[in-house]
C-alpha cells in the first residue's frame, strides 16, 4: 500500500543569514540581516547581495565535472543531515533512495571564466568540464556522494525550482517509486544572474524593501536547503501542494494574481485545510513593483488581512532556484519542535505602505500567532508562471 502522507524529516540549510538551521532561525527571529555590498558580480556597480561567506567543504570526488561552488553548497547542507540520511539508506536500501534538486545556476559561475577564455583565445581551459553547468549536475553529485541508485535529477523552473523539487519528492514516494528522497534547492551567485536581473531593471542598489511604496527591486542571493523526505511521521508534514503554469508572460506575473490565487487555493484544498487555520505565510515578496502588487492582491483574496505574513528576502536575498526550498526551510524551522508561542520571521521594510496595495498583516518585531502554529504556507512565483505554494503542517 502506497503512503498518502509525506514528511520533511530533516533539514540542512545555509544562506547569507546562517550556516545551519539554528543560526538561520536565530537571525530571522532577531531581525539580523546580512547582505554584502560588492561589485564582484557586477564590475563597477556595487550591489547588496545575499553572499554566503562561511567555510564550505571540499568536494570528495576527483572528477572536474563535480568541482563547483553549487556542489559545495549541496554538500554543506547534506552534511547537516548525515545521520538521518545514513539511517534511511541502511533501512530502505540504495535503490530506493532518490535525489531531486532544484537549481537555476548549477556550475555556471565556473563556466563564466572558461567561456571568457574561449572568447579571447578560441580555447577552453584544459580542466574545464561542461558537465559543471548542467542543471542536473547537483542532483547527480549528491547521488554519487551518497552512492544511492534511485531516480536522480534536477528541476529548473526559475524561482520555483526548489519548492517543485519537494513536490516531486512527494510524488515519487506516493507513487511507490522511492521510500526516501533527498530533495530541495541549491543556487550560487554568478555574473549571469546578477547582470541578467540588472538588465531587466529588477535589481535594487539598496536592501530590498518588499511591499513598500518605495520598493526598488530584488537583491540576488545564494543558498541551499536539502530535506530528507519520507512517509515517516517526523519533522514537519508536507500537507498540501498547489502548482500552476499559467504562462502569462516570460518574466512578468499575471497582474490580477490569478495564478497565485490558484496555487494557494489548491494547496489548501490538497491539504484539507481552511485558510483560517494557516498561522503564517512566507511571501514570495521580491520587492519588485509587479510581484508585490499581484501577490498582495492574491494574498488578500485567499487570506484577507488577518493572517501573519512576511517576506524573508531582505535576510537572504532572492536565492532564485533555491528560494522555494530555503523558504520552505524557514517554515519548517517555525513548525518543528514544540512550537509554543513561536516568534515568526519579521518583515523587514521601511514601513511606508503602498496605498495601491491591499493591507496585509506583515509580521513586526514581536508578532506571535497567539497559540501553537499548526500550518504555514510558502509561496514561490517564477518566470513563465511556474508557480507553486507549499502547505506545511506541524505533526500533532
Amino acid at each position: 500500500m502506497t503512503p498518502s502522507k509525506c514528511y520533511l524529516n530533516a533539514l540542512g540549510i545555509l544562506c547569507s543569514v546562517g550556516a545551519c538551521a539554528g543560526e538561520v532561525k536565530e537571525n530571522l527571529q532577531s531581525g539580523k540581516t546580512n547582505l554584502t555590498v560588492t561589485d564582484a558580480f557586477s564590475e563597477g556597480n556595487p550591489l547588496p547581495l545575499g553572499l554566503y561567506q562561511g567555510t564550505l567543504p571540499d568536494i570528495p570526488l576527483p572528477e572536474n565535472k563535480w568541482q563547483s561552488r553549487n556542489n559545495q553548497f549541496a554538500l554543506a547542507a547534506l552534511n547537516q543531515i548525515t545521520e538521518p540520511v545514513s539511517s534511511a539508506i541502511a533501512r530502505f536500501g540504495r535503490r530506493r533512495i532518490g535525489v531531486v534538486v532544484g537549481t537555476s545556476t548549477s556550475g555556471i559561475a565556473e563556466s563564466e571564466p572558461a567561456i571568457r577564455q574561449w572568447a579571447r583565445t578560441s580555447e577552453v581551459p584544459a580542466d574545464y568540464d561542461y558537465g559543471l553547468q548542467e542543471m542536473g549536475a547537483t542532483a547527480q553529485f549528491v547521488a554519487t556522494v551518497l552512492g544511492v541508485q534511485g531516480p536522480a535529477y534536477g528541476i529548473s523552473t526559475a524561482c520555483s525550482s526548489g519548492a517543485k523539487a519537494l513536490a516531486t519528492a512527494r510524488r515519487l514516494i506516493r507513487a511507490g517509486i522511492c521510500d526516501a528522497v533527498i530533495a530541495g534547492g541549491v543556487d550560487t551567485l554568478c555574473k549571469l544572474t546578477v547582470l541578467g536581473f540588472s538588465s531587466l531593471e529588477a535589481v535594487s542598489d539598496e536592501r530590498c524593501n518588499p511591499f513598500s511604496k518605495n520598493r526598488k527591486g530584488i537583491n540576488i542571493g545564494e543558498g541551499a536547503a536539502l530535506f530528507l523526505v519520507t512517509a515517516d511521521a517526523s519533522g514537519v508534514e508536507l500537507t498540501g501542494v498547489g502548482e500552476g503554469s499559467d504562462a502569462h508572460h516570460i518574466s512578468a506575473p499575471d497582474p490580477t494574481g490569478a495564478g497565485a490565487i490558484r496555487c494557494m487555493t489548491a494547496a489548501l484544498k490538497d491539504g484539507g485545510v481552511q485558510s483560517t487555520e494557516v498561522g503564517y505565510v512566507n511571501l514570495h515578496g521580491t520587492a519588485t513593483a509587479l510581484n508585490d502588487q499581484m501577490e498582495s492582491l492574491a494574498m488578500y483574496e485567499v487570506f484577507g488581512s488577518d493572517t501573519f505574513c512576511s517576506s524573508t528576502k531582505p535576510f537572504t536575498g532572492h536565492t532564485l532556484g533555491a528560494a522555494g526550498a530555503v523558504e520552505a526551510g524557514i517554515c519548517w524551522l517555525m513548525l518543528s519542535g514544540d512550537g509554543k508561542e513561536p516568534l515568526l520571521p519579521r518583515h523587514i521594510w521601511d514601513g511606508v505602505a503602498d496605498p495601491e496595495l491591499p493591507d496585509l498583516k506583515l509580521v513586526s518585531a514581536d508578532h506571535r500567532p497567539g497559540s501553537s502554529l499548526n500550518y504555514a504556507l510558502s509561496n514561490s512565483f517564477a518566470f513563465g508562471g511556474n508557480n507553486i505554494s507549499l502547505l506545511l503542517g506541524r505533526i500533532k
